[in-house]
């Protein structure tokens, strides 16, 4: 199994985040396209994954409150 780099990690949180918001943006203007909506459903998925793996090892990537923190902070 490849060990991914934190840059890899990084690049995964990248493009599923822009995924999700392209699929928001799409299901704005069509509400009831349920194909549609289980994608975004899975990239959302798949997006809390690829933060969860790259906090767990790098920390958090926002500083809002949307992520818990180690000590020391």
């Amino acid at each position: 199994m490849k060990r991914e780099s934190r840059q890899d990690l990084l690049n995964k949180v990248q493009e599923l985040s822009f995924a999700a918001l392209d699929m928001n943006l799409y299901l704005d203007n069509h509400p009831d396209d349920k194909k549609a909506i289980n994608t975004y459903n899975n990239f959302c998925t798949q997006l809390l994954q690829a933060r969860t793996a790259y906090e767990s090892k790098y920390g958090p990537l926002t500083n809002f409150g949307y992520s818990p923190s180690r000590y020391p902070w």
